[in-house]
């Protein structure tokens, strides 16, 4: 029991095995990741630029675009490091704290990466089935609350995921079967019940993907009545 915090059940890190059954090809696995992650960056700064800077793009579509760029930057940044010093120097171990601070960036940032996509199916849809008005309602404050309101989402929605996660007993060892802490992965190591956790997941996963993706087809099946109902090919 050295991993534990004295005599308490809490440990004092986890230890990351990278991808079970793949220990022996990490460090080739570890190449297009790197790969991967570099062109990520590189894209999206480079796109976030490109939107910043050229003043045709101050518009709602792209304002979306490059807040999915810049929620993609956060959701590698978030993991790809860590993961690449877990196949390259084989770094496994991840301090307790550190291990939930990362757990809450990555289910914070996917679950804004996903109201972002949801955003860009109701801009599509206001640009297609309300052209004349679509400036005065998707207005640079509107775009404003809309992002500021995905992002909270998510982070009201994923603090219990840290709280729940901190108060299991972790008795049966520390190693984690992952390459990065994400809640049930973290969970199920745990001796404890972790009913509540399943639920709760559950109930984000809910409230956040199929939520999002009820939207996304709502905003198209309606888009595309709309171009169904156009009277003329030049319409």
């Amino acid at each position: 029991m050295s991993f534990l915090n004295g005599n308490s059940l809490t440990p004092a890190s986890f230890i990351l095995n990278g991808i079970p059954g793949l220990e022996d090809v990490h460090s080739w696995i570890s190449f297009p990741l790197c790969t991967m992650y570099s062109i990520a960056i590189t894209g999206n700064f480079g796109l976030m630029y490109l939107i910043y800077s050229d003043e045709a793009l101050h518009r709602p579509m792209y304002a979306f675009l490059a807040l999915l760029s810049f929620a993609d930057v956060l959701i590698c940044t978030s993991t790809l490091p860590n993961i690449l010093f877990i196949l390259w120097f084989n770094l496994k171990e991840i301090d307790f704290k550190a291990c939930l601070t990362q757990m809450f960036f990555v289910h914070t940032f996917t679950g804004m990466e996903s109201g972002v996509l949801m955003l860009m199916a109701l801009d599509c849809y206001v640009a297609i089935c309300f052209p004349l008005r679509y400036a005065t309602i998707l207005t640079n404050s509107v775009i404003a609350k809309a992002g500021f309101i995905t992002f909270l989402r998510g982070v009201m929605l994923v603090i219990p995921f840290s709280f729940l996660t901190k108060q299991l007993p972790y008795c049966r060892g520390n190693d984690i079967p992952h390459t990065y802490c994400d809640h049930m992965s973290v969970a199920k190591i745990s001796c404890g019940n972790v009913r509540v956790n399943a639920i709760y997941g559950l109930m984000v996963a809910l409230l956040i993907g199929d939520f999002d993706i009820l939207c996304i087809t709502i905003s198209y099946t309606m888009i595309l009545q709309t171009v169904v109902s156009l009277s003329s090919a030049d319409a």
